[in-house]
C-alpha cells in the first residue's frame, strides 16, 4: 500500500505541538488557511467524544500559483492538509499530505516538480519537530 502521508509521533503535548507545526510550516513559507476542530465537530454534530484532532489547511501561495498554471483543477486536491492528533500520555502525532504521491495521480508531469518541491518542505517540517 502506498503510503499518502508523512508523520511523526513526537513526545510533547497537543497545544504546544500545533503550534510548533504552525511555526514550522510558516519557515518553509506555508499559511494556515483554514483550521478545522474535528473533535468538537463530532461533539456538536453528533455528541460523540473524539480524541483532540485538528486539521489544517496550509498553503504556499508561490506553489499553489505554480501548481494553478500547471492543472486548473488542482483546487480539488488543495489546501495542503495537516493533522495534528491527541494519542494521550503527552504524545502528539502529526500527519501532512505526502504531495508527491498524491499529485501523480493528476497524469499532469508538470506538477511533478511542484509535487517534489512541496514535499521537500514538508519533510522538513516533520524533521525538525
Amino acid at each position: 500500500m502506498m503510503e499518502y502521508y508523512i508523520g511523526k509521533t513526537v513526545e510533547a503535548g497537543f497545544d504546544h505541538t500545533v503550534e510548533r507545526v504552525k511555526g514550522l510550516l510558516n519557515g518553509e513559507g506555508f499559511g494556515v488557511l483554514t483550521e478545522i476542530d474535528v473533535s468538537d465537530t463530532l461533539k456538536k454534530k453528533l455528541d460523540v467524544d473524539f480524541k483532540r484532532y485538528l486539521i489544517l489547511g496550509a498553503c504556499n501561495p508561490h506553489f499553489a500559483h505554480q501548481a494553478f498554471r500547471a492543472e486548473d483543477k488542482i483546487g480539488v486536491l488543495l489546501p495542503c492538509n495537516v493533522v495534528i492528533i491527541d494519542q494521550g500520555s503527552g504524545r502528539t502525532e502529526v500527519a501532512l499530505m505526502d504531495a508527491m504521491s498524491v499529485m501523480k495521480h493528476t497524469g499532469n508531469p508538470k506538477l511533478a516538480r511542484i509535487a517534489d518541491e512541496i514535499s521537500c518542505k514538508l519533510r522538513n517540517v516533520i524533521d525538525k519537530l
